[in-house]
């Protein structure tokens, strides 16, 4: 590979100062690790922005395993007392690929026993040579449903109460959580602070989606209704997220109309960007949006 091109794990480096580095990583990050799955958008949002959620894993076995934002001590696996096993999704990856992180963990969960806590997955844990994929452990075609929770006492059974190094994490935990509930498919509405944002993780390549969102810019038609505006947006796990200011004064119940109407205009805005080209203004408003964005993995 040419040293002076971009590093393709996508860090916005050259990859001579990447991955082509003396001492760089040796296996290049899989870009789109969820790609493949009806849930992709949602596992983003649970991985990426979702303080407390959960979502159980379609088809993960003869057990019911639950995939988990945040785990007691940042776990990447565990069996609570009472026989309910969740599977940790914003931990520390120790291998080139998120999915076949979550694949070890939702293997050793299968197995795993009530007081059974994984502290961390990585290669060193696989059983054989060649280790599955998340694709390959659950229904691929079957939707995630996200339940998101306003605290973390799901951590514990119900009528138990934490002790211990458990407790002191509970109580960080729950100090730090922002406010968040889904309006919408992997469209998730957030108290900030000062302000509130919509974070809406979108299935669609990002040129076209890019296009469509241009087109609605040019036409005054970005925003979700008064006290809205597009903030810009980032790019996580191969996919882009766009991201709306809203005012915070308002319920995020209140914005569920605003987006849905704006789901539809972009619909319609998708459609239209396969058969008919961007005008200038429409081009002039792309090269706006394409200065607001940003990378994460």
């Amino acid at each position: 590979m040419n040293p002076r091109q971009p590093c393709p794990c996508g860090s916005g480096k050259r990859y001579k100062a990447c991955h082509g580095s003396a001492g760089g990583v040796v296996d290049v990050p899989v870009a789109r690790p969820f790609e493949g799955l009806a849930g992709e958008c949602e596992l983003i949002a649970l991985r990426e922005f979702v303080p407390s959620g959960t979502a159980v894993l379609p088809g993960a076995g003869a057990d019911e395993i639950t995939l988990a934002t945040v785990l007691p001590m940042a776990a990447a696996g565990l069996v609570r007392a009472d026989g309910v096993k969740f599977v940790g999704l914003q931990v520390q990856t120790r291998s080139n690929d998120i999915s076949r992180d979550l694949a070890r963990a939702v293997l050793w969960a299968r197995d795993a026993e009530p007081g059974d806590v994984l502290a961390v997955v990585g290669p060193d844990t696989d059983a054989g040579e060649n280790p599955e994929r998340l694709q390959d452990l659950i229904d691929a075609t079957a939707p995630l449903e996200p339940v998101v929770h306003a605290d973390f006492t799901w951590w514990m059974p119900e009528g138990s109460e934490p002790t211990g190094e458990v407790a002191l994490s509970l109580e960080r935990a729950n100090g730090a959580i922002l406010p968040t509930e889904r309006i919408g498919p992997a469209a998730y509405w957030v108290d900030a602070g000062e302000k509130a944002h919509l974070r809406w993780v979108r299935p669609e390549p990002e040129e076209q989606l890019l296009a469509a969102l241009s087109r609605l810019h040019a036409a005054g038609e970005l925003a979700l209704g008064e006290g809205s505006r597009y903030a810009g947006s980032f790019r996580a796990h191969g996919l882009l997220v766009p991201v709306w200011d809203l005012d915070r004064e308002l319920h995020a119940r209140e914005w569920t109309d605003g987006a849905t109407a704006l789901g539809e205009r972009l619909d319609a805005a998708l459609a239209s960007v396969e058969s008919t080209p961007l005008t200038p203004a429409e081009r002039r408003a792309r090269d706006g949006l394409l200065g607001r964005q940003i990378t994460i993995r």
